[in-house]
């Protein structure tokens, strides 16, 4: 089956970042590590990739040198289920980082994540669009999303 790994370009931080990911998500862990061998473009012996779970996704990690940076035009979405799923992931991953906007963070590695309640997709869903747009505009206004605050909105209240 085939399937797809997110891979992201550190200078130098892989390990550091695969090792904060896996104890921040539930069931993380570091899988493989590969270091550069003599004749590589990195340092003999430096790690080159880290392999890593999170939430049962696979990611890899690679020190890449300067040559990229991440950027906030790609991020990871992370559903939630509870305001205390939101509220773990909100402070575990954005700090050390910025908080922006809408559930949108950046953490201290410059990935972008956004922290997501389900409850804002089922508010959003159907035919009655002045409660879309009531939770539309309440989430505007949020930096971290608020489920009681989108339920209200969605109430008209």
């Amino acid at each position: 089956m085939p399937k797809i790994t997110p891979f992201l370009w550190f200078n130098d931080e892989a390990e550091r970042a695969a090792k904060f990911y896996a104890a921040v998500f539930k069931g993380g862990k570091i899988i493989e590590t590969a270091r550069y061998s003599e004749g590589g473009p990195g340092l003999a012996g430096s790690v080159m990739t880290v392999k890593f779970k999170a939430l049962g996704q696979e990611f890899v990690a690679l020190n890449g040198g300067p040559v990229y940076k991440i950027t906030p035009a790609v991020s990871f979405v992370v559903n939630c289920q509870t305001q205390s799923e939101v509220d773990y992931y909100w402070k575990k991953l954005s700090a050390g980082g910025k908080k922006i906007q809408c559930g949108w963070l950046e953490d201290k590695f410059g990935v972008s994540w956004q922290i997501v309640p389900d409850a804002l997709f089922t508010l959003t869903r159907g035919k009655d669009v002045a409660k879309t747009q009531r939770v539309f505009g309440a989430m505007l206004k949020m930096v971290k999303l608020d489920i009681k605050k989108l339920h209200a909105a969605a109430a008209g209240k």
